[in-house]
């Protein structure tokens, strides 16, 4: 639809402040649409694990830099004046960015979500960020938000959050219309066991949507 009507495609990519732009999609490389890319030419990006080991094809990892000497083009050095972060971050030879990602058999990368965002339920590592963007096909579905909600026999289960969209109202139909939706769109592990209703979702200043004030809630 945005090509149709702009004439021009759209190049995701990933970067951070302390790294500056690590993946995209440049222009000597086919688009995958919904992915952020391929490592930029000079900079060592894999998916690794919490050893440091890289993890197996379309396995949710966390987006690590290769630490070197000197270090790689673009790249910080530490936190300033905070070494506890910094130790946090630069581990097992990699510079830890904090997000997760897959990468699948074409080297191509997909982001899954900040590290702490990750759901894991009954073993199974869960993307909110995924499981956001299929609610969001819905068309009763006008924003959603998505976290673990602790639970003692699967450590987490999946919870929605969600905002209607004009011409829809919350009830027990709604929320089994959607649960046996998001069935047939995704991995039925990852339907949202829970949806709550909201009027709003919180966000930050820029927009974004605050999970961890929904984290908070949920645990407390």
């Amino acid at each position: 639809v945005w090509q149709k009507a702009t004439g021009s495609d759209i190049y995701d990519g990933y970067g951070q402040t302390e790294t500056v732009n690590i993946v995209a999609n440049y222009p000597a490389i086919a688009v995958k649409p919904g992915s952020m890319g391929k490592p930029v030419p000079g900079v060592d990006v894999q998916i690794v694990d919490e050893d440091g080991s890289l993890t197996a094809i379309d396995t949710i990892g966390h987006i690590a830099i290769r630490i070197t000497d000197p270090l790689q083009p673009g790249m910080f050095s530490g936190y300033w004046e905070d070494q506890e972060a910094t130790e946090r971050s630069f581990k097992h030879g990699w510079y830890y960015t904090g997000d997760t990602a897959t990468v699948d058999a074409d080297g191509y990368f997909w982001f899954v979500g900040r590290s702490d965002d990750v759901i894991t339920s009954s073993g199974y590592r869960i993307s909110p960020f995924e499981v956001e963007s299929a609610l969001l096909e819905h068309p009763a579905v006008q924003e959603s938000a998505v976290v673990g909600k602790p639970d003692e026999m699967r450590g987490e289960i999946v919870k929605a959050f969600v905002v209607l969209a004009q011409g829809f109202d919350p009830g027990e139909a709604l929320t089994r219309e959607l649960q046996d939706f998001m069935k047939k769109l995704t991995a039925p592990y990852k339907y949202p066991r829970e949806i709550e209703y909201r009027e709003t979702l919180p966000k930050t200043v820029s927009g974004k949507i605050r999970r961890v004030e929904l984290r908070a809630e949920e645990d407390s």
